[in-house]
């Protein structure tokens, strides 16, 4: 897996309900669940409660968030 690759797959499902699981320190879990919002070359966003909240492909990779399609 890579940036390419994830950017690709992200771009063909803008404007999905995504349910973003960010894994923190501590073994704290946030749960983010919106609408794919925007694809920039380093960060993309999602629409959650009204705000833009941004996340990198990157943390992806690293598996510190996972990317559920709704």
């Amino acid at each position: 897996m890579n940036i390419d690759f994830i950017k690709k797959d992200l771009s063909s499902k803008l404007g999905k309900k995504v349910l973003i699981t960010v894994y923190g320190m501590r073994s704290r879990v946030d749960y983010y669940e919106g609408i794919l919002y925007k694809i920039y070359p380093n960060i993309f966003t999602i629409k959650y409660q009204g705000e833009e909240k941004s996340f990198t492909y990157r943390d992806v990779i690293t598996k510190d968030i996972t990317i559920k399609y709704i």
